[in-house]
C-alpha cells in the first residue's frame, strides 16, 4: 500500500517514517510504500522555521537539512543580523535559528561582541528605520558630540553620524555634549581627565585654579565662565583662561570692572556670584570692610573685589543735606493740653566714618532724637508760652539735637515745627477768646470814631457861628444833596426865599 504526498510550489515538506526524519520533500507529488509514512509541510512566505530536535538533526543529517536550510548559529560572545526579503531579525547569543532557501534571499552576518559592538556604516545606513531587538540606535548631529558608555564606564566619543551597538549582553549609554553650549558640563569630568587624556587631548581645554587664584575663561575674548579659587574644569578647544592671583589684593581693575560689572546683562549675571560690588554715587562716600575690619574710603565711582576667600561689606553715605519729617507727634503741655505736631529737620552726616561705626541706624537715631527734644521742649511750656513765641521750641530743639549729634559724625543745620494742631474743643475755645478780643478791639475803635466824629461837627459849628458865609456854604452843601433825591424842584421868589423857608421849617416845633 502506497501513501501519496503533494508538496505545493511555495511549500516545502519534511518527511518523517514513523518519527524518523527521513527527508526535504521539494513542491510535487511523493509515493511511499507503507502505512508508517507522514509529512510536515511549512509556507515558505515565513522563511524562518521551527524544527523539532534541529539540534540532534544537524548531527545526524546535516547535508541534507543545508541543502535546503540555512542554519544560524551563535555562541556565547557572537551575535548575528539576518536580512530576510526587506525584514531584518537579529540572533542573540546562544542560539540555533534555521531559514528556508531559494524562496526569499537571506543573508546573515557574524558579529563577536568581545571585539566590537558597533554594527558596519552599510547594515547601520541599510537598517535605518528598523526597531530591531537587542540592538541600540544613537543619531548625532553636527552641534554635538556623543558619548559612549558601556556598564557606566565611558569608552568613546562619537562625531557627527548614525550609529548603531549591539547591547543584549552589555548596558549602553549614550550622551551629547551641545558643541554651541561654550560653557558646558562634561558627565564625570574627573574621569575624563584622569583616565581619558586621549579624549581631552582631541576636543577638551582644561581650565585649572590654585587655592589663591580666580580664572577668567574667553571664547573669541567674551567672557564664558569665571572659576573660583582651586577648582579645575573642562572646556571645548579653542578656549583661553586668564589666572589672577587674589592673594594679595582681591580688588578688579578698572577694565574688568568695565567688562564685567558695567557690561552686558549676561556677563553681570555671570560674575554676580563671583564679585562684591560696590557703586558709590556722586556726592557720596563709600566705606569698605575686608572681615569686618574697616579698610578704606572709596570715592565715587563702581568698585568690585573678588569675594572668594574673604567677607565684604560695604556701603554708601550720602553727604548731601537731608531732609526729615517727625510728624504727627502728640504731645502734653506743661498746663496739660495735647497738641499734635510737625517737625522738619535739615542734616549732613559730617563724618561717615564715625557715623557708620557708632551707629547702626543713623536715620532711626536721629529720629528718637528728634521726638525726645520736641517732646521735652513743649512740655516744659504751657500753651499760651508756646502760642506767644514758637521760636523758642526751634531755638531749644536745635540745642539739643546738635549736642547729642555732635559725637556720632551728624550735623544738624536746620530745625523748625512746621505745624501745632489743637484739639476740636481747644480750638473752639480760643476761637471764642480771639472772637471777644477782636470785638472789644472793634467796640474801642468805633466808640473812639464817633468820639472824633462829634469833636469835629462841634469845630464845624463854631466855624459856621463865626463865620456866616461858611454857613451858608453848608446850607448850599444840603440843599444839594436833597437834590439829589428829587426828580423836579420848581422854585418862586429865587433861591434866598427857600434856604429862608427851609431854615423857618426846621425851626418851628
Amino acid at each position: 500500500m502506497f501513501k501519496t504526498f503533494y508538496i505545493k510550489p511555495h511549500e516545502r515538506g519534511i518527511l518523517y517514517h514513523r518519527s524518523d526524519f527521513k527527508a526535504i520533500l521539494a513542491p510535487g507529488t511523493h509515493r511511499y510504500l507503507g502505512w508508517n509514512w507522514n509529512v510536515k509541510t511549512y509556507d515558505l512566505n515565513q522563511p524562518e522555521v521551527q524544527i523539532e530536535q534541529l539540534e540532534l538533526l544537524l548531527q545526524t543529517h546535516r547535508d541534507k537539512l543545508e541543502q535546503h536550510l540555512t542554519i544560524v548559529r551563535t555562541e556565547f560572545d557572537r551575535v548575528a543580523l539576518l536580512q530576510i526579503g526587506q525584514n531584518w531579525v537579529t540572533v542573540a547569543p546562544n542560539q540555533l535559528r534555521a531559514v528556508w532557501k531559494g524562496f526569499i534571499p537571506v543573508q546573515v552576518d557574524y558579529f563577536n561582541l568581545a571585539e566590537n559592538l558597533e554594527l558596519p556604516a552599510n547594515l547601520v545606513e541599510k537598517t535605518r528605520g528598523f526597531a530591531l531587538s537587542g540592538i541600540k540606535k544613537f543619531q548625532v548631529s553636527e552641534s554635538e558630540i556623543g558619548l559612549m558608555y558601556v556598564q557606566n564606564n565611558f569608552v568613546r566619543p562619537l562625531g557627527t553620524g548614525e550609529y548603531a551597538f549591539w547591547s543584549s549582553s552589555k548596558d549602553l549609554q549614550f550622551k551629547t555634549l551641545n558643541r554651541l553650549n561654550l560653557n558646558p558640563v562634561f558627565p564625570d569630568q574627573d574621569v575624563l581627565i584622569d583616565r581619558h587624556p586621549e579624549f581631552i587631548a582631541e576636543y577638551c581645554t582644561i581650565a585649572e585654579t590654585l587655592a589663591q587664584q580666580v580664572g577668567i575663561v574667553r571664547d573669541r575674548q567674551q567672557p564664558i565662565a569665571i572659576l573660583p579659587p582651586h577648582s579645575r574644569k573642562l572646556f571645548w578647544q579653542g578656549v583661553t583662561v586668564e589666572i589672577i592671583d587674589i592673594s594679595s589684593d582681591p580688588q578688579l581693575s578698572h577694565k574688568l570692572v568695565a567688562e564685567l560689572v558695567s557690561g552686558s546683562a549676561t556677563l553681570k549675571k555671570l560674575s554676580s556670584e563671583a564679585l562684591h560690588v560696590q557703586e558709590v554715587p556722586v556726592q557720596h562716600l563709600g566705606l569698605l570692610y575686608i572681615d569686618r575690619v574697616f579698610q578704606t574710603q572709596l570715592e565715587a565711582g563702581i568698585h568690585a573685589w573678588w569675594s572668594f576667600n574673604r567677607s565684604f561689606g560695604s556701603n554708601a553715605i550720602d553727604l548731601r543735606l537731608q531732609t526729615m519729617e517727625v510728624a504727627g507727634q502728640d504731645i502734653l503741655t506743661k498746663d496739660k493740653v495735647p497738641l499734635r505736631l510737625n517737625l522738619t529737620a535739615g542734616y549732613r552726616i559730617s563724618n561717615p566714618l564715625q557715623a557708620s561705626n557708632s551707629l547702626a541706624d543713623i536715620t532711626g537715631f536721629l529720629y528718637k532724637e528728634l521726638q525726645f527734644a520736641l517732646r521735652g521742649a513743649v512740655g516744659e511750656r504751657t500753651l499760651d508760652g508756646l502760642l506767644e513765641d514758637k521760636g523758642t521750641i526751634d531755638r531749644d530743639i536745635a540745642e539739643y539735637i546738635r549736642r547729642k549729634t555732635a559725637d556720632y559724625g551728624l550735623t544738624v543745620e536746620s530745625v523748625g515745627v512746621k505745624d501745632i494742631i489743637l484739639p476740636g474743643e481747644i480750638k473752639t475755645i480760643l476761637s471764642k477768646v480771639v472772637e471777644a478780643e477782636k470785638s472789644a478791639q472793634a467796640n474801642v475803635v468805633r466808640r473812639r470814631e464817633e468820639t472824633a466824629a462829634t469833636r469835629s461837627m462841634l469845630n464845624t459849628a463854631k466855624v459856621m457861628e463865626e463865620n456866616p458865609v461858611a454857613l451858608r456854604l453848608k446850607e448850599l452843601e444840603i440843599l444839594e444833596r436833597i437834590a439829589e433825591k428829587i426828580d423836579r424842584i420848581q422854585v418862586n421868589g429865587g433861591l434866598d426865599n427857600i434856604l429862608t423857608d427851609l431854615i423857618n421849617i426846621k425851626q418851628k416845633p
